[in-house]
């Protein structure tokens, strides 16, 4: 087993662990948690799930880095070397409200760039794989849409904007409604750039600089299903970006200029 193979598998199981421990815990009476602001939610489940995480990867990989959102994780990518990008529950939102779009989110970088990723849904039974070549949702290939019209077209804003910066989510719901047929906000982040992987969404955007866990895996999962990530500019995306924009390569154009709205 080579060594990308041995890290898509242990993406994979180590995002599985930390899911099923997420999911004992999902719609029981658990104490919530505020860090930095009324709608930043955290739990002892996140907590206990990102433990049960770096379980499994130290396992087979005592020696790499750690990049975490919750306590004693990294928070940026090592620009050198191996690490593992985790977010043991992205969607903690839904998760406290009881609903089932959340996801354990884990990759594997090498060098800053990834190599490996899972999307573990364990509450929809959903789990999204990506190995250097290609992106399976349950153990079946996956591929983003082939559409072609912006108007038939399904678009998410994919990261929340804080209180102070409301007028501009205001702006890119506007520009998404004026090009697009429709438009989702599934309040997880790796769940929507999973659905851009799999076809189900056409595009998603954020002009805000991303977390490493909330985007790292997704980003990976797009660009292995044929799709394309960049930053505000068009450039190719990488995990210290300024936004990201994530299309099925066809609509890109049009996905960067609804984001761009915010900036004219």
């Amino acid at each position: 087993m080579d060594d990308t193979t041995r890290r898509t598998t242990i993406a994979e199981r180590a995002a599985r662990a930390g899911g099923e421990l997420a999911l004992d815990r999902f719609r029981t009476d658990i104490a919530v948690e505020t860090k930095d602001g009324k709608t930043d939610v955290v739990t002892q489940a996140d907590r206990d799930a990102q433990e049960r995480v770096i379980e499994v990867v130290r396992e087979e990989f005592p020696d790499d880095a750690i990049v975490g959102e919750e306590e004693e994780a990294l928070k940026t990518v090592p620009e050198e070397g191996p690490a593992w990008v985790i977010d043991p529950i992205d969607g903690t939102s839904n998760f406290v409200r009881n609903v089932p779009i959340w996801a354990t989110s884990v990759a594997a970088v090498i060098d800053g760039e990834p190599v490996a990723a899972t999307n573990a849904m364990p509450a929809i039974d959903d789990y999204y794989v990506a190995d250097e070549e290609e992106t399976r949702l349950n153990g079946e290939p996956v591929s983003v849409s082939d559409r072609e019209d912006p108007e038939t077209c399904t678009v998410a804003p994919t990261l929340w904007w804080d209180f102070e910066q409301r007028e501009a989510f205001a702006t890119v719901v506007r520009a998404i409604v004026e090009r697009f047929g429709d438009m989702r906000r599934f309040g997880c982040a790796q769940a929507t750039l999973s659905m851009v992987a799999d076809g189900g969404l056409d595009g998603a955007m954020s002009d805000v600089r991303p977390n490493p866990w909330d985007t790292v895996a997704g980003v990976h999962l797009v660009r292995n299903a044929g799709g394309r990530a960049t930053d505000l500019e068009g450039e190719r995306w990488r995990h210290d970006s300024e936004g990201l924009v994530v299309s099925n390569g066809v609509v890109h154009g049009t996905v960067l200029e609804a984001v761009r709205s915010v900036r004219q």
